[in-house]
Formats: C-alpha cells, structure tokens, sequence
C-alpha cells in the first residue's frame, strides 16, 4: 500500500514538471538555508570544547564601580591569586595567573619572527590539555624554557627537532625549547597563541610585575582556574564573590566584585553591564536561527501554496476517488507521500547547494567548516528537518484537498465558497510580514554599522602607518629613531606613544584636582605620548596649546585631556589646572596645557572615554608615521625598511595601516551584516514563489471570467488591474502588521549599542516600497500572461 502511494505520488510529480520543479527549487533553498545555519550555530557552540577540561575550566573577572557606574573585565591584581590558593584552594584544581598576550620576537639563527603569547604559570599545559607533539607539560617549570607551537616550530626550524634547541627571546633572553604543542584550533580563544613563556620570566624581567605582588589596584594581569570536580561554578562564585572587597575594606570605594566566568560563557556571553552579564554574540546566534527558520518555514509555506493552487485540477481527481470508495486518510497519505517525495529529492539538492556553497560561506563568515558526513548525529538532526519541513510542508495541502466532497467538486461549484481563499491569503500574509521586518531589521543594522564607521575620528588616519618599537634596541632612543626616520625623507611626522592609536592598553584612577566633588570615583584611560603626537596624529586642539617642545622637567609634567574628560572632570577652564596623582603622592603634579577633540581609541560602539595623554620620552614604544605624499606607498616603505634595519637589525620591519587598524574592529560585525543580507534576499525570493503560486491559482479560477471580459472590450491593464489589486492589498496588510514587529525588534537590537543611529521612517518605507515593487513583478507575470490570453480558448477551457 505505502509503495502504491510513493508510485503514484512519483507519476503526478513527474506529470507536472514545472510545479514540481518550482516546489523543489523553494524548498531546496529553504533546506540548504537552514542546514547553512544549523552548521555556523553549532560551530559557534563548538568554540573552545577541545579543551579536556572545558566544563570546569573559567576566567577569574572582576566588576568595579564608578561615577558612569559598573564595568566589569579580566584585569584583576596579582594578589587575588595568592588569596585564593591560601584560603579558598578546596574549591580549584587548578589557579594559573597570566599575562595579557605579547607579540615577541623569536630569534634562531637568522630568523627573526613576531609570534603571539602568554607569560604563564607552569600548570597551564595541564589545565588546558596541550596536546604535545614533543617534549612535556612540564616544561614550564625552568625560568629559562619555553613552549612553542608546531607552527612556530616549523617556521623557526623546519624539519629539524627543535627540543632541547635555544630561541633568543625578545631579543635579550635565552630560552630552551622543552615542548611543542599541536596549534590550538581556530574555534578557541588562544588559537593565535604561538607560544607559553614561564610565568617566573615574567616576573624576573619586570620591575613593576615584582612590585605588584601585594598591591590590590594595579588591575593588569589575567588568572584562569579550573574548579575542583565536586563543586560548580556558581557555589566558587558565590564563595569568593566579596574576597576583594573583604580584604582591602573597599578602600577606595570601588566595590570590587569577583565573578567566575566559564568557559563555555567566553565566546557567545562576553557582556556585561553594571557587574551582570546580558548576552554578547549569542544575540547574533539567536538571530541567526531565527532566520534559519523563518526561511525553511516560508519554503513549507511556499509549497502549500503553489500545491493549492493546483487545487482546481486535483480536486476531480478526489472526487472520483472519493466516489469509488476511497476513504479521507487514504488521499491524505497520498499527499504526504507526494510532500515526502518533492522534499526528499530538494533535500539531496539541498545537500549539493551546501556542498557547493560551502566555500564561500565560510569566507563570508571567517569559518572553517566541514558537512559532517561521517557524523550520526548531524544526520539523525537532518532527518528531523527533513520529516520536520514533509509534515509542514504537505500538512494544509493533504488537509485541504483531501476534504472536498465528491459531489461538489465532480460538479465544479466547490471554488465559489466564500471563505476558500482565506487560508492562502493568511500564509502570503504571513511571508511578506516576515520579509518586510527582515528588509527593515537589516537596513537599519546596515545604517547602524555605518552611523558608527562614519563617525568623526578625531584625527587624520590616511597614511599613517604604526611600528611596533618595544623592543630593547629602541629603548630610550625616539629622538635618535625620529630623526633617522625624517631624514629618509620617506615621513612627514613621526610620533610615539605606550598604547596603539586605535586601542586603550590602560586606565588609571586616583587622580585630584581643583574642583573635583568629594566621593568621585575617577577612571581614565592613561596614554603616554611624544611631543609630536597631536601634529603627527593630525589631532584638533579646541583649548589650550600643545605640548612644549623639548621641554623636559622633574618639577612638573604635561598633559593633554579630551573633550570628554574637560566635561567629566566638571572644568568649564581647564587651562594650566593640576593633576595630582593621589595614590603615589612622589609623582609630580601634571598640567593641563590643551584640550584635544575626542578620537576613537577603543570600543568602537561606545562613546570616547574621558582620557589623559600624557607627555613622557621613555615610556613610548608604539610609532606612528605620517608618509611622505610626493613618494609612492611602496617607495616610502621601502625607505623606512632600510632605516629601522639599521637602527634594530634583528627587529623585523613589521608595519599597520592605522585606517585597516580600525577598520578590522567592524570585520566581524560586517561579516554578520552581509550574512543576514543574503539570508533576508533569499526569503524574499521564497516569499515571491508563494505569492507567484497564489496567483496562478487566482488566474486559473478565473480564466472563464478573463475570456468573458475580454469578450466585451476589457483591455490588459483593466484586465491586470482586477487580479493585481487584492494581492497588493494583501502587501498593505503585511505592512501594517510587519511594522510594530520591526520597530520592536530594532529597538531590541540597538539596546545593545551605547551610539545609536536614530531610527527614521524612511527606514520601514524602503522594506514597505520593496516589498510592493516586488510583488508587483510577481504579479505581474500571470496576470499579464493571463490578460493576452486568447479569449476563445480560455472560454473553451471551461
């Protein structure tokens, strides 16, 4: 009986090959669509599971607060880590403190390589289960080792074992190689880790590291920790919340909060506001299922319409059935037989869209992924979608057409029921509300990248380049590297400064001055500067003067402030004001010589922090360079290659372009802008292969009409006129309804922007304009096709 169905449902599919093709092409989309989706989700909820120790592994944050309220982050003090191994250590298997990731040359023989890494504590290997191609583990333990990556390995040595072999590290510091360990994966948070340099060298090479071991302000360093296997995150979360606070007697007043941050939590939960976490990336997975199903469920919705549509001519064909003894169920899983058919044949098509697309959708998204062939259980979720999308997808069909009744349809009167049309004019509805909020979700998130990338910088990033001069050879040496550099005639402007123009590496508090209200919990971002900074940077002084010129003084030093620090520190005249540091009463009191207009530093998505540049010659090691315009790129380049080999010969020239600099901070929000783009076209097409079935179904129930008025004189825009207006009517009600739905979403959505673009009318009148200029075209097609018709044969059809 089932095989007689699935062979009878074969016959009617391959007996319309133009219905059958557009319902597999609509569904095939759909599916590929999803499955598409279904992949990125998974391989975004895959992040950082090749760790062993994944469920128990987690990152120490802290949560401050100040007058603009709470932040929270991974800066916490050295002394945490001691506190927590004294008095709470029942509750960790293991506490390993960190650096912040460093960019360190690595020299052997004559190579000379900038790689990625951490200064770690020796347990690190085992907590998170490097797998060691060489060596051990335990190779941490010496001061003078290090842990490479076998792509470090490869580079550095090539096929020769680098175990036991010495890399000059940092140009001052020799090391032994004691491990290679496979490179972390790309779906982890260290995959640009190269290399774990002993936590102790740390320590050993830098004075204020040393120095910080009992000081609970300075915020500067990272600790990761695995908790012990009887316990969970939250009970540790909730043991050591206050240790800070407790310890110190909030001190300053800061109410410093201690959160136990999971693993799992650090790639799709990475925000925070007023110490609570409240999403992060995992808004965009949300979404992004989202849209995977809307676009498989307006495929389902797209087959049951262009199925009814064909109603007229099946519905004879239930009749005589019915009339020679065929029961309801019997004509139901005949229509199901035939949904499963069209729906397995686009799930193979489905399968080769994904394959073929795959390429250029992991380009599109910076992925690396694979269909799972070999993988039982993404095929036991594929047959789900699959049985899923036949059930949906043939349900109103088999409901629908099976219900006629033999006497009524075997005499041609069943189509003039009131109410026969509503349910497909409620599913059209219902694709073209979906659309329309995706078109307008999507240009406002459109609108929003580029409110924000067309903000003002505050400062002048065409060709600037950045160098990275934190190395030995250039201590102390910035009037002797300006000048070299300016000599070459390849710059204009050189200057330097402690932290990247397009990044903020620090943040101080405890700072005083005249007027400052009482309790003021200060925060500011701290940059250290050259002299030349503002005239190398092209910045806007809007008070005051710029630094003075070869002016170096014990007594008293300079400093500029932004915009936004002038508002708030509360001063309408800041202009020779003092800063004093009140946490270190020995440092001299800072002038304010100038107020600069605000530039962009940090979070792109947030307004510029209030921030002091500070002047200072020796503690300066990023470079900024102004090239020379009457030079090409290239000659320029080379230049500045040939100066800054004489001035560090094993420092490679390794240089940024400021403007890529920031523009990389939008790289990942417009891969997912121009994913949702795509996604949202290709739900309007399936939209317009539903109304494109609604109206061939209107077209046939109404080709005896369309003879009898062209009969009389009507002419084809009359004609086009009659069928053309419901449908368009039915694209004003999707409007009126797609509306609230946007907004609320985009209201939604922009919650999470501190600079929002301001939502404007215009924006629901492009999804609104779309929608009706494409529907028309959909329409367009039969109602034409119909009104050119020959009247007589139509008249003859009946």
């Amino acid at each position: 009986m089932l095989l007689t169905q699935f062979k009878i449902a074969w016959r009617n599919l391959i007996n319309n090959k133009g219905y059958t093709m557009m319902n597999i092409l609509g569904l095939a989309i759909g599916m590929s669509v999803a499955m598409l989706i279904a992949l990125w989700v998974d391989d975004e909820f895959d992040y950082n599971k090749n760790f062993k120790n994944y469920d128990k592994i987690a990152q120490i944050y802290q949560s401050q607060g100040n007058n603009l309220g709470r932040g929270t982050g991974e800066a916490i003090p050295r002394p945490i880590e001691k506190e927590l191994r004294t008095n709470y250590n029942q509750y960790f298997k293991y506490l390993t403190m960190c650096s912040w990731s460093n960019e360190i040359i690595l020299n052997h023989d004559d190579k000379n390589m900038y790689f990625e890494g951490f200064y770690i504590q020796q347990d690190a290997p085992d907590m998170f289960s490097l797998d060691m191609i060489a060596g051990t583990r335990n190779g941490l333990k010496d001061l003078h080792s290090i842990l490479i990556s076998s792509s470090v390995a490869e580079k550095l040595f090539g096929d020769i074992n680098p175990i036991g072999k010495i890399i000059k590290f940092d140009l001052e510091n020799e090391l032994k190689v004691t491990g290679i360990y496979k490179d972390f994966p790309y779906k982890s948070n260290f995959h640009k880790i190269d290399y774990l340099a002993p936590w102790d060298l740390y320590i050993a090479k830098n004075e204020w590291v040393r120095s910080s071991e009992d000081v609970w302000d300075n915020n500067s360093f990272q600790l990761f920790v695995q908790i012990a296997d009887n316990t969970t995150y939250e009970a540790v979360e909730d043991v050591i919340r206050w240790v800070k606070k407790t310890v110190t007697n909030d001190a300053h007043g800061f109410n410093p909060e201690l959160h136990v941050h999971p693993m799992r939590k650090w790639k799709l939960h990475d925000n925070f506001e007023d110490g609570k976490q409240v999403g992060g990336r995992i808004e965009y997975l949300i979404l992004f299922a989202s849209i995977g199903f809307i676009v498989l469920l307006l495929a389902c919705i797209n087959f049951m319409n262009l199925a009814t549509a064909r109603s007229e001519k099946r519905a004879k064909e239930v009749g005589v059935k019915k009339t020679i003894g065929a029961e309801r169920y019997h004509l139901i899983s005949q229509f199901y037989a035939e949904s499963f058919v069209v729906v397995c044949v686009a799930f193979v098509i489905a399968l080769l869209l994904v394959q073929l697309s795959l390429d250029g959708f992991n380009i599109l998204s910076n992925k690396k992924m694979e269909l799972p062939w070999f993988d039982l259980t993404s095929w036991g979720i594929a047959m789900i979608i699959l049985v899923f999308t036949a059930l949906i997808s043939g349900s109103y069909p088999a409901i629908y057409l099976s219900r006629f009744k033999p006497i009524t349809v075997l005499k041609s009167t069943f189509i003039n029921s009131k109410f026969s049309g509503l349910p497909r004019k409620v599913l059209v509805v219902f694709q073209f509300v979906l659309s329309i909020a995706l078109i307008i979700v999507t240009v406002v998130i459109n609108r929003q990248m580029d409110f924000v990338k067309s903000g003002s910088k505050g400062y002048d990033m065409n060709a600037l380049i950045e160098l990275n001069g934190w190395q030995k050879p250039f201590y102390g040496k910035y009037k002797l590297i300006k000048e070299s550099l300016i000599n070459s005639g390849a710059v204009t402007e050189v200057s330097a400064s402690s932290s990247p123009v397009t990044d903020i590496q620090s943040n101080r508090s405890f700072f005083v001055w005249d007027g400052k209200p009482e309790g003021f919990q200060d925060d500011f971002a701290w940059v250290n500067v050259s002299e030349d900074y503002v005239d190398a940077l092209k910045m806007n002084i809007i008070e005051g003067k710029d630094f003075p010129k070869n002016k170096d003084s014990d007594s008293i030093h300079y400093i500029l402030i932004n915009k936004t620090a002038q508002s708030y520190m509360g001063l309408e005249k800041p202009i020779g004001k003092l800063v004093r540091n009140s946490y270190d009463k020995d440092q001299p009191p800072m002038e304010i010589v100038g107020v600069v207009e605000d530039i962009v530093m940090g979070d792109q998505n947030i307004p510029p922090k209030q921030t002091i540049f500070h002047l200072d010659k020796d503690n300066i090691g990023f470079y900024q360079l102004r090239l020379n315009p009457v030079n090409s790129i290239k000659q320029n380049l080379a230049l500045i290659d040939s100066q800054w080999e004489i001035l560090g010969p094993d420092v490679p020239f390794e240089y940024n372009f400021v403007d890529n600099d920031y523009a990389k901070k939008f790289d990942e929000d417009e891969r997912m802008i121009n994913l949702v783009g795509i996604f949202t076209l290709i739900a309007i097409f399936i939209s317009c292969l539903g109304l494109f079935g609604l109206t061939s179904f209107i077209a046939e129930q109404r080709t005896k009409e369309i003879g009898i008025r062209k009969s009389i004189g009507a002419s084809v825009f009359q004609i086009w006129q009659i069928l053309s207006k419901n449908f368009l009517w039915l694209v004003v009600l999707s409007s009126l309804i797609a509306i609230p739905i946007a907004y609320t979403l985009i209201v939604h959505w922009l919650s999470y922007f501190k600079i929002r673009v301001p939502i404007r009318s215009w924006y629901f009148l492009i999804g609104i304009s779309s929608a009706f200029v494409l529907a028309i075209l959909t329409v367009s097609y039969h109602a034409i096709k119909a009104a050119t018709a020959n009247p007589i044969k139509s008249l003859k059809t009946e």
